[in-house]
């Protein structure tokens, strides 16, 4: 099944941080702060403003960076996804 947003939604793939061992001390799951960078995945088609079409600015495979609790969290196909509006992106990574 295939996820496509709408609007000026944008689907991005969470990017996991490598597990990492501070000395002889491992970080437990519930211990790591969210990610807050990812890849596009996908994106809609933009959104009206005074009746006409306003279009993305990010694209399909850009690295961005996005606010912390933004967007909605699905799962699919044993992969983490982040769906949110593109004003939620703060920065493409290049």
């Amino acid at each position: 099944m295939a996820i496509r947003p709408l609007g000026d939604r944008v689907l991005i793939e969470v990017v996991e941080e490598d597990v990492q061992k501070q000395g002889v001390l491992y970080i437990p799951d519930s211990a790591k702060e969210k990610p807050q960078q990812g890849k596009v995945v996908a994106v809609g088609n933009g959104k009206y403003e005074n009746g006409s079409l306003v279009q993305m600015e990010v694209k399909e495979g850009d690295l961005v960076l996005y606010g912390k609790y933004a967007g909605t969290e699905i799962k699919q196909d044993g992969k983490e996804y982040l769906i949110v509006r593109e004003s939620d992106i703060l920065a493409v990574i290049s």
